[in-house]
């Protein structure tokens, strides 16, 4: 039977990864490369002068203002009292599973003390997951909405009929299309309702100008400027047949709500979006996922609980 990975898609193993970062030495280590790749730079007075103190762990101080720097402050591990190997862990996993994993689920794999540790851990990582510098979709786009279904923290999951936003959010989404007709990265975001202010302003923010735009025959997407807009008029015909990579995109995100997470949480949906967008953009990448993921870490600034519980 043919191995289900693709040579350049096949993630590291639990095995390897563990090799490689036996202990919370060699998981410091690894965030000292990523965030000095040319050695320490003070991010106070930016001195390239300092040495690392031997009384504080994986800290280093700067020779000329004096500041004491540790390789988690001011990234999303800032301040956490989980171990470097535990946060490791969970990146491995958030990067390489197929479907990543709950915070009940996390919890038991990790052996975490409470739901609300795994949850905060989790969360910080998704906020890792969308590089503040990424290009722009170019080229042929699909652009296409749909909505998902959500539940409170008590209730089960909600949702109307049909086109209805009753119990459902409003998700807009674009694929950029590869030579052959294949689908490469995509952009995932939730907004308001059907308006052409809203959804050609999301298509501003995601696609490059003058590239290609295919829609359906959404009234609400005529009269855009800046791109070769393509409408498609649906009729009785299937939509995934005029737009199957769009199409294949929301399938795939509601399986994963509903199978990974039993539906999502309305406060929180952006930041599951950006982890979907980050898994389906790599998914022939799941090699490189982990290390991405990592150094987009060292990247963001920390957030507290409170924070992300209020969104």
């Amino acid at each position: 039977m043919p191995s289900r990975w693709h040579i350049n898609d096949r993630p590291q193993s639990l095995t390897a990864f563990l090799r490689r970062f036996p202990d919370d030495a060699a998981c410091a280590s690894y965030l000292h490369e990523k965030r000095w790749p040319d050695g320490f730079v003070c991010p106070a007075c930016g001195a390239c002068k300092g040495w690392e103190l031997s009384s504080k762990r994986w800290t280093w101080e700067c020779g000329e203002c004096g500041r004491q720097t540790s390789v988690t402050a001011g990234t999303v591990m800032h301040r956490s009292k989980v171990s470097l190997r535990t946060w490791f862990l969970a990146a491995h996993i958030m990067a390489t599973h197929s479907n990543g994993m709950s915070a009940l689920q996390m919890q038991a794999h990790l052996g975490l003390g409470s739901y609300k540790t795994a949850w905060l851990l989790l969360h910080k990582l998704r906020r890792a997951m969308v590089n503040p510098e990424r290009d722009l979709l170019v080229g042929d786009v699909e652009v296409d909405e749909t909505t998902l279904p959500y539940r409170t923290k008590r209730d089960p999951v909600g949702g109307g009929q049909g086109r209805s936003t009753i119990g459902k959010m409003v998700v807009v989404g674009a694929v950029e299309l590869l030579e052959g007709n294949a689908p490469g990265r995509i952009r995932l975001e939730t907004v308001p309702d059907y308006s052409g202010s809203t959804l050609k302003g999301f298509i501003r923010d995601v696609v490059e100008p003058r590239s290609e735009i295919w829609t359906d025959g959404n009234e609400s997407y005529a009269g855009m400027t800046g791109y070769s807009h393509h409408p498609r008029v649906i009729g009785n015909m299937a939509a995934h047949i005029l737009m199957p990579w769009i199409h294949r995109v929301f399938s795939n995100l509601k399986r994963w709500a509903m199978g990974t997470y039993h539906g999502l949480r309305k406060k929180h949906i952006a930041s599951y979006l950006d982890e979907f967008v980050f898994r389906w953009n790599r998914r022939r990448w799941r090699q490189v996922a982990f290390d991405k993921l990592l150094g987009l870490s060292v990247r963001i600034p920390p957030m507290g609980y409170r924070e992300l519980v209020e969104g």
